[in-house]
């Protein structure tokens, strides 16, 4: 099962200006989207593909088949 781990810009933004405290990163796998401030995993890649984003719009995102740890 594929992992991916997005990074939430416009939560990075909001929450510079207003000082909130949005969580910034979105894991996806095939069953569920989980936001986090942290996540550990063991192996995976980092993906840049300008030519050829996910269907969200994601042009850079994390990568793993490994399983993950969310931490708030």
């Amino acid at each position: 099962m594929i992992t991916r781990i997005h990074v939430n810009q416009h939560n990075i933004r909001d929450n510079s200006k207003d000082g909130g405290s949005r969580p910034v990163l979105t894991v996806k796998d095939y069953k569920q989207n989980r936001k986090c401030d942290e996540v550990f995993f063991t192996n995976g890649r980092v993906i840049y593909s300008p030519d050829k984003p996910l269907s969200c719009g994601a042009k850079v995102w994390i990568e793993t088949t490994e399983p993950v740890e969310i931490i708030r």
